[in-house]
């Protein structure tokens, strides 16, 4: 018998994911109309790289799993809410469920409920050994007790607690959005076994994220417009890296919005995907039980080249130089209101992987990092 023979198997990686995220959702008027998780699954499988050996489908989270976090009266209101199929204009005041923002669809608590069930599971995959990815889930904005930008539940924030209900004593949370992570910064403010980190555009919805609250471990690197591929690694050698270290990290939860790249249309941000799937093999490169999810993201092609990319550098692929014609078949056929036909990059229909953009690395961006590495 060989020493390799001997040595323990490493768990595979798990996509967590469900067919339920085909059906309709956000109606027609919404940001998020697009296909962008179906397609992640379609194109990973079109690859070869998506089996019944490495996905897990997720059931939605009881109720009593989330009341662990959200209050019950917005729980049971957006149950109710989806169950009648309208909004009382009172519910809508209160818990934002039935706005422009936040409007209400068919089957969106069995949705948002399989978002959570979906990172819950995920973490509990991460602490046998795996390390997971949902692409489904990253609804950071959501709140105890309402809808908050297109995020009717949290359910980064019910990765984070299923690993400390298993007894890690530090969950370090980044968030790579080009959003702040505002809901999982705030329901963890007073937790001093969770350290958050949000990368996002400054002077962007939310508006907050400006500042960080060391004492309190929330740590925000708020970036000028046009961030490049160079100042996001510059960020992570100088800032979340060390951070990893100095908070003594046992566990991770990755939130990997696309919008930070470029081309989407609700951010500036001029990220490469491949930038992106670094800064993602670095945390992995750490060695803890990890948890990466996905965000926000608005051009459906950048969206589900990226993270189909992720997926395949997580899972030990090799990118290929070019798609194949039942992928590009899959790409073309995609729509997308926000993103004028003539920006329309044709490397978006052939390619997976983008072209590097290593613009100069700016004063203000050393600073950021300056700051977080205090």
């Amino acid at each position: 018998m060989s020493l390799v023979d001997t040595l323990p198997a490493v768990p595979q990686p798990i996509f967590v994911g469900s067919e339920a995220f085909r059906r309709a959702a956000f109606g027609d008027n919404h940001p998020l109309k697009i296909i962008r998780h179906s397609a992640v699954m379609d194109l990973s499988r079109i690859l070869g790289w998506l089996s019944d050996d490495n996905f897990r489908a997720c059931d939605p989270a009881s109720v009593e799993r989330l009341l662990e976090f959200h209050d019950r009266a917005y729980v049971k209101a957006l149950q109710h809410a989806d169950a009648l199929g309208r909004v009382e204009r009172e519910v809508r005041d209160e818990f934002q469920i039935g706005t422009l923002e936040n409007p209400l669809f068919d089957g969106v608590f069995d949705r948002a409920a399989r978002t959570v069930g979906g990172s819950i599971l995920a973490a509990e995959l991460a602490l046998e050994g795996h390390t997971v990815f949902h692409p489904s889930g990253g609804t950071h904005h959501g709140r105890a007790d309402r809808a908050c930008g297109f995020c009717y539940f949290n359910d980064p924030v019910f990765a984070i607690k299923t690993f400390l209900d298993a007894g890690i004593e530090q969950v370090y949370y980044v968030d790579l959005d080009a959003h702040h992570g505002d809901g999982v910064e705030i329901a963890f403010f007073d937790e001093p076994r969770v350290t958050t980190l949000s990368v996002h555009e400054d002077y962007r919805w939310p508006y907050s994220g400006s500042t960080s609250y060391p004492k309190e471990k929330a740590f925000n690197v708020p970036v000028p417009k046009a961030f490049n591929d160079d100042e996001l690694g510059h960020v992570m050698q100088n800032a979340v890296l060390p951070l990893a270290e100095r908070v003594h990290a046992e566990a991770l939860v990755v939130c990997c919005g696309a919008d930070c790249l470029a081309g989407d249309p609700l951010s500036t941000m001029m990220l490469s995907n491949v930038a992106l799937w670094k800064a993602v093999d670095q945390l992995l490169a750490l060695e803890l039980p990890t948890v990466i999810v996905g965000g926000g993201g608005y051009n459906p092609w950048t969206v589900t080249r990226y993270w189909t990319g992720l997926w395949g550098r997580i899972s030990g692929q090799e990118i290929p130089d070019r798609l194949p014609l039942q992928a590009v078949d899959l790409l073309r056929g995609m729509e997308c209101d926000l993103v004028d036909e003539e920006d329309i990059d044709v490397s978006w229909y052939n390619t997976l992987a983008d072209t590097l953009n290593p613009d100069p690395l700016r004063e203000s961006v050393k600073s950021l990092a300056r700051g977080i590495g205090l």
